[in-house]
Formats: structure tokens, sequence, C-alpha cells
């Protein structure tokens, strides 16, 4: 008797067996590459094998390179940030609301440094009081090429003490913000610095210089005494610790150089950031963290703009920190973004936003979590799977938009996003989630008062978080004194130093 006596076949049988192999074949040969090498899912960091007493091992990122070299620059001939700058683009891209070339950037901070540099002697100390604007990036670069060291506030109740303690030579500001500026120079009895004003009123009895005079004044280019060098502090930024206490740090142009090469570093390498993206961000200019984002697009000409939450100096309550933040993005005449750095508040918003859409649109979301969360595990992500274009699609664009088919990495920092949130934030999103900590990547940490006994039997190291290296400012005195370079600086946060290099952020000490 042949195979065929005992083997009975139809069409059905045929048909549904070659839906089964192909849905395997489709399974195991189309499904997406893992977004990190499985090597850094087992190690995130490089641990030294010394570890004094009282502290964990100083980890070190292993984007430093197979030598231990941390990167400095983004490119070879990036030194310093007007560098970010560079000349050989020459397609337009959006600040903000304002549409221009590289060359026409260069050319507004060469002529803004040159006018300003007639007002106020090299040497001396200009305060940016300004919410993030095109104005504040040309200021900026404008006052680093003339080497005018600048200052800037995280929070406005800093303005008062840093008159009486650190009186600038000139104030730079909006007219908003005037009344405050003058309210402050009284009870710190400065009067002395020179004003310049952007969108100055139409009346007033003090004098000031208008912003736009000031770049007109210089369109005769006038190039600097002391050309800027890497290792030259041309910015120091004050902030507020969770005590409440001021403190400053000083920031080099090497250290700018170098965040924005921690910034580059912080995406998969399926992820590169072009002319043709624009990144979001909800991180005021006034922070060395935000510049850094923002001098990321510049060097990269994305299209770039900020949240209203950013704004420092406002009138009124701050907006909330969630999903109508972040659709106001649209409110500028920028492409779709791309890229968003938000902060943990954001992205709890969103992901509960896109969750109870997605719950309510189909009886099937939970099948669909159920296969998005085994995709996960195997590493990789997908926003054109079965399950996306039946369940989580719709729901995405119905809470963001036209974002939602753009926005291809989301990276969060500024706090503590909860446990439980990220993981349904990566499943109903589908997209990289980058949760980072605002000191950078390329840099080392390591952990002080750690319990030794506590180590010794095999439990992860906590303590607080100590960082160095070349993105990590100058920490500087109560009365301005720099202290030692590369030294290593305490965050006054708390974390865990887990067997795999990682490290979870606890919160303040």
């Amino acid at each position: 008797m042949t195979i065929s006596d005992y083997l009975v076949t139809d069409d059905l049988t045929v048909l549904l067996g070659f839906i089964g192999v192909s849905v395997f074949l489709l399974q195991n040969l189309y499904k997406p590459q893992p977004l990190v090498h499985p090597i850094l899912l087992g190690r995130q960091s490089d641990a030294g094998r010394v570890r004094h007493p009282g502290e964990s091992a100083v980890y070190r990122n292993y984007g430093t390179g197979l030598m231990g070299r941390f990167p400095v620059r983004p490119d070879k001939d990036v030194n310093i940030v007007t560098d970010f700058v560079k000349p050989d683009f020459d397609a337009p891209r959006t600040l903000w609301s304002t549409k221009i070339t590289n060359a026409q950037l260069k050319a507004r901070v060469s002529a803004f440094g040159s006018g300003i540099a007639k007002l106020v002697p090299e040497d001396s100390t200009v305060l940016i009081l300004l919410n993030d604007c095109i104005e504040f990036v040309i200021t900026d670069l404008a006052l680093s090429e003339q080497s005018i060291a600048s200052i800037t506030l995280s929070s406005p109740k800093l303005l008062a003490q840093v008159l009486e303690m650190h009186p600038p030579d000139a104030i730079i500001t909006d007219h908003t913000f005037l009344p405050h500026v003058f309210k402050a120079a009284r009870d710190a009895g400065k009067h002395n610095h020179k004003l310049i004003v952007v969108n100055p009123p139409q009346v007033s009895d003090i004098i000031m210089h208008r912003w736009n005079s000031v770049e007109s004044l210089g369109k005769v280019p006038q190039a600097p005494k002391n050309a800027p060098q890497p290792g030259s502090a041309y910015t120091v930024s004050f902030f507020e610790t969770p005590s409440g206490e001021m403190r400053c740090v000083q920031l080099s142009h090497e250290n700018f150089t170098s965040g924005v090469t921690a910034i580059k570093a912080l995406f998969p390498a399926a992820i590169n950031i072009s002319t043709l993206d624009t990144i979001v961000s909800s991180h005021s200019l006034s922070t060395p963290y935000g510049r850094a984002i923002a001098y990321a697009a510049l060097f990269e000409g994305a299209s770039f703009a900020t949240l209203p939450s950013t704004s420092v100096y406002r009138d009124g309550d701050a907006p909330a920190l969630d999903v109508a933040d972040i659709l106001s993005a649209i409110k500028f005449p920028i492409p779709s973004p791309t890229v968003l750095f938000l902060k943990p508040e954001h992205v709890q918003s969103l992901a509960s936003s896109v969750m109870d859409r997605a719950k309510k649109s189909s009886f099937v979301f939970p099948l669909a979590w159920r296969h998005k969360f085994a995709s996960l595990t195997e590493g990789f992500l997908t926003k054109d799977s079965l399950w996306d274009r039946t369940v989580f699609s719709s729901a995405r664009e119905d809470v963001l938009g036209k974002m939602a088919d753009t926005v291809k990495a989301v990276v969060i920092s500024g706090g503590l996003l909860p446990s439980d949130v990220l993981l349904p934030a990566r499943l109903v999103l589908s997209i990289p989630l980058i949760n980072t900590y605002t000191h950078g990547s390329a840099t080392e940490v390591k952990l002080i008062g750690v319990n030794d006994n506590v180590v010794e039997k095999g439990a992860d190291p906590v303590g607080e978080i100590l960082v160095r290296g070349p993105s990590v400012g100058n920490m500087l005195s109560a009365d301005g004194e720099a202290g030692e370079k590369n030294a290593w600086v305490h965050t006054g946060e708390m974390a865990r130093a887990m067997t795999n290099g990682a490290f979870k952020v606890l919160g303040s000490m």
C-alpha cells in the first residue's frame, strides 16, 4: 500500500497547511531587527575593577570607545559652539517661527556679536533673561563668538540673588519681563547695567537699547580681540537644588561640544538625525541640557522648537505638562515633529491618553496588548504590525494627529518616570523611548555613601550619584571661585547600580 492510502487530504487541508507555513515563515523571516545589540541588553556599562570603601565601582558608558577616551566633539571641525552652525548646509530650516539658512544665521550672529561688543567690553558678563526663541540662540552664539561671558537662570526666583552677588554689565530681556527686572534691580541696589530689550515698549523712561538696533549696529563685522578656544569658559548657569539653594556651574565650549555628542549617542543606530527632522524640546535653553538639545538640532540642520512649558519668565501659572502642551508645538510653522525631548509627566499623559482610546476603540485590545508585549520581550518594536493597524494606530492618531505618523523617537528626562508607566508607553507608542539622566551619556558615574556590608552580601550598591566627564561643567562656589577641573560633581540624587551596569535613579536625597 502507498502512503496516499493512509493520508487523506482535501483542498481545505492543503489551504490550511499553506497558511500555517506562510505565517510561520513571515513570523521568523520578516521580524524587525532588535533596536540594540544583544550584548548591550546584558551589559549597559563598563564597571571599574577597583571599589573604594563606602563607594561603588566607577561605571563608564560604552560610548567612550575602546580606548576609554571620552568623545568631546561630534565632528572634527567642531571646536567651539559657533561651529555647530555648519557653513556647508545650504537648505533652510525653521527655528520656532523663523525660516533661516545657516549662512543667514551666521550673519545675524556675527552682526549681533559685533554690535554688543561696541556696548560692553570683552571681559564683561551679560545676563540673558529670555524665554526660548531665535533671539536667545543668536545672543548666546554671538556672546561666545566675542568671548563675552553669558549668564542664564533656570528660575526667575534667582534673579535678585544673582543681581546682588554677581551683577552683570548688561541684561538682555523681553519687554514682558521688564517690571520684574526693575523690581529685582531696585531690591539689589544695582542700576549700572546696560539694558537690551527684545520688542521694547513704545513708551519708557528707562534708557534701553533695542535688540534689533544692536544687531543693526554690528552690520560691519568686528573680530573679537581674543578668539574663543575649546577650553574657554563662556557661560555660567544658575539653578536651584531640591532644597531651594542656589548653585552655579561654569561651562566651556568643550562642555557643549561634548554635550551634543552625548545627545547624538542617545539614539539607536537605526535612527539618524538629519536635515529632514524636526526636534521639539520641553527643556528650556536657560539650562545647559536644553541648550545642548538645541545645538544638536543646529549641528544636524534640523528644524527646532520648544514647548510653552519651557518658558522661565511668564505672567500667570505654568502650563500643565500634558498632551495639550505637546500638541502646542504645531502652532509654529515647523514641519511635523519627528523627535520629542519630553519630561516624564508628558509621557505619562500621552501614554494614558492613547491607552484609553485604544481600549475604547477595539474589543481585541487584550489580544493586541499580549502580542505587542511578546514582541517587546524579543527586543523590537514596530508601528506597522497587524495589531497597530487594527488597534493602536487609530488611537495614536486620535491623540497626536499628524505627529502620530512622523514621531520616530522620544527622549525622557528631567525627572523620574514611574516604572509602571514605561512599559505601557513603549507598547502603545511603538517607538524607541530613551529614558536618560540629564547629565548626558558620555560620562563616568559612581555612588558614594554605599553600605559596604550590604554590597559584600551580594546586594546592589545604593548611594548618591557623582558624575564626571567632558560634558559636565565646573561647579562654582558661592563667591564664584571655580573648583578643580574634571572633579567629581555631587548631583544630590540617589540611585541603585544594578548588576547589568544600568542605574535606577531613586530620587533626591
